[in-house]
């Protein structure tokens, strides 16, 4: 089948964008402190794939954690800002300069104050904070029920250079904007993806095969270019919609060879997965695939330090193979309606969680307000968490869908 050219998308439109401004003054906020924080190079890898969709890389080679960040987005523009904000996440949250308070669990209660300890995100082979356990403490806010909630210090931070460590270290929920409320709006967002994730990976097989569905129902140029020039570099795409009980839309996209079902021995690095969470599901989709891209690039570029070298080795899962045997389905999708504005959406997602009944949502600011930009660490124990070290790999909702569901 002949492939059109897709159309040249050369800047997005505000509706594919949360941030308060734009990503070039963005960039232009952050620039001068990425020396503060460690950040030595912002570097262009698209042109190391043939798909061309931006990917931006950033390095901090004195992390605690990881050195190398990647990004990506519609422009340039979007790529080295995402992929810049994503080093000054971690770079923050390796130390993050935030007031701790040393104290048992029940001392802070009687006080009256809400302390969360955290118990879900316990690494394996450690234990849980006991009640009378003296603690380092540190104040977020519960955006649900509009309070203080204390949590542990240790869950906070993300650094991978002790040797043992109490809590399971991830960048889960970990996220940056303009804006505290920008940060704790990704955040958040973040943690609704990793949940709907982990549900629908406990699915049974067919049951995730038949929420395949055709990204061409978006009628949206921006995608209509995304799955243009993914086919275009001899590569095919299946995307999932795997939206759960919230009912924030959520998608995930698998990106692979078109001969993919035809090869003796895939390896892991052949298929790359994104995925993405946004009211709107437009968002959602584009955040899905180009994530899927940027995780292809990122095997291609071999720099992360996060990917070992058997990695390149492994057998690819059969699973990842099906996918791309769904067929996928037309889908009624509307765009947004309602306001774009941040602060009502961020409102609407908050609205969602209450009517499942998620208890709290911890935002906890890492930096000072005098700052340009904000970082922020987001807890909502309620929902699932993605694969890790820890010493629970499943929480309430997960286990009820695997007792319950058909």
């Amino acid at each position: 089948m002949l492939i059109p050219e897709p159309p040249k998308v050369t800047a997005p439109s505000p509706i594919y964008s949360d941030r308060i401004c734009s990503a070039e003054e963005t960039l232009g906020r952050i620039k001068p402190f990425l020396p503060r924080y460690g950040i030595t190079r912002v570097c262009r890898l698209t042109g190391l794939d043939r798909i061309g969709v931006p990917v931006w890389s950033a390095v901090s080679p004195n992390a605690r954690s990881i050195v190398i960040h990647h990004g990506k987005g519609i422009t340039d523009a979007d790529a080295r800002v995402s992929a810049s904000m994503e080093a000054l996440e971690r770079s923050i949250a390796g130390n993050p300069l935030i007031d701790a308070v040393t104290a048992t669990r029940v001392d802070l209660q009687a006080e009256g104050f809400s302390v969360d300890s955290l118990d879900s995100l316990i690494a394996q082979g450690q234990a849980d904070i006991g009640d009378r356990e003296m603690t380092a403490w540190v104040r977020g806010s519960d955006v649900l029920s509009k309070s203080e909630a204390w949590v542990p210090r240790e869950a906070v931070v993300l650094d991978r250079t002790p040797e043992a460590v109490r809590f399971w270290q991830s960048s889960d929920g970990l996220a940056s904007g303009n804006s505290i409320l920008e940060a704790s709006f990704h955040g958040i967002l973040e943690r609704i993806e990793r949940d709907a994730e982990t549900l629908w990976n406990i699915a049974a097989e067919e049951q995730r095969l038949e929420t395949c569905c055709d990204p061409f129902s978006f009628k949206d140029p921006v995608i209509d270019n995304l799955v243009g020039r993914i086919a275009r570099a001899g590569l095919s795409v299946r995307l999932f919609d795997i939206t759960s009980d919230i009912g924030i839309p959520c998608f995930a996209a698998f990106l692979g060879p078109v001969v993919i079902g035809r090869l003796s021995q895939p390896r892991f690095i052949d298929v790359t997965k994104g995925s993405g969470a946004h009211p709107d599901p437009l968002r959602a989709a584009i955040r899905a695939i180009t994530e899927a891209i940027q995780s292809r690039l990122t095997y291609i570029s071999g720099a992360r330090d996060d990917i070992y070298p058997e990695t390149f080795q492994r057998p690819l899962p059969r699973e990842f193979s099906s996918y791309f045997n769904a067929h996928p389905r037309p889908m009624p999708f509307q765009k947004t309606t309602g306001s774009t504005r941040l602060g009502t959406m961020f409102d609407s997602v908050l609205d969602k969680l209450r009517n499942i009944s998620i208890s709290s949502v911890i935002v906890v600011p890492l930096t000072q307000p005098d700052l340009p930009f904000s970082v922020a660490k987001v807890f909502v124990p309620d929902l699932e968490n993605p694969h890790g070290a820890r010493r629970r790999q499943f929480g309430s909702r997960a286990i009820s869908k695997a007792l319950f569901s058909p």
